[in-house]
């Protein structure tokens, strides 16, 4: 019975030696798919998974229709994402900023009825009316994060939040457009876990399936009443962003 490593780990461990050697520079280009398989043999699974893992071990960066780079120093690092309660711009695009980094996004807003999960998750009934809004999140043009979010009607359809990104109140995130209607909301419920990417998801962010991402369902309250006031759902690329919950303590 042979002990040899699989064909992948094979061709990952060759191309790990020619980066960590200096043969290929940061910023090279590696070999296609095509390549692989016409230098090595296998089939487009061996390629796809010796770039997985060497994409998970920091060495290469995938560049969606384009290919695999070593990873250099003018390549992004990665962002850092924190709750900002207080933040009466957007969170995303000022977080960008701190981190050199240019936060835009594209955002359709739609209104539906609420199904039964995210019924749930508001504390309404299944059917009543919520406004679903669909984000795709870019640093630099590159995409890095999508959302889903939903908010009910009955709070805010009368006023001129119920759009989140139409308005003199448009991208200032949910905390501060909360604030418009007297509504303080506290820190986020968040429960996060990694799971590898849809290839819907993949498309959208750029990245080659099935890479990882860190799914996040985040829900607002309202600190005085306890009611969820929005609730979410965002995927974020594994490879761009590590989450920082709570704060360091001064020192004295």
């Amino acid at each position: 019975m042979s002990t040899e490593p699989p064909l992948y780990l094979r061709v990952a461990d060759e191309l790990r030696a020619l980066i960590t050697s200096g043969e290929l520079v940061p910023g090279a280009r590696l070999p296609s798919v095509a390549e692989i398989i016409q230098r090595y043999g296998g089939s487009n699974s061996v390629a796809t998974r010796a770039y997985r893992v060497l994409v998970d071990d920091g060495l290469v960066v995938s560049r969606h229709g384009v290919g695999h780079y070593v990873r250099g120093p003018e390549t992004p690092e990665l962002l850092v994402r924190r709750h900002r309660r207080r933040s009466e711009d957007s969170p995303f695009a000022q977080g960008a900023a701190e981190q050199g980094a240019v936060g835009t996004w594209r955002h359709e807003s739609t209104t539906e009825h609420a199904t039964e999960a995210v019924a749930a998750r508001l504390g309404i009934t299944a059917g009543d009316a919520v406004m679903h809004t669909s984000y795709v999140y870019l640093a630099d043009d590159k995409p890095v994060q999508l959302a889903e979010s939903w908010e009910p009607l009955a709070l805010t359809g009368q006023s001129l939040v119920a759009l989140p990104e139409v308005g003199p109140y448009a991208g200032v995130g949910v905390a501060a457009r909360m604030r418009v209607l007297g509504i303080e909301v506290g820190d986020p419920v968040e429960r996060v876990r990694a799971r590898m990417a849809t290839r819907q998801e993949a498309q959208a962010l750029g990245i080659t399936p099935p890479g990882p991402v860190m799914f996040i369902e985040r829900t607002y309250y309202d600190q005085a009443t306890g009611r969820p006031v929005e609730t979410a759902d965002v995927v974020m690329r594994g490879d761009r962003w590590v989450a920082v919950y709570g704060h360091a303590p001064t020192s004295r």
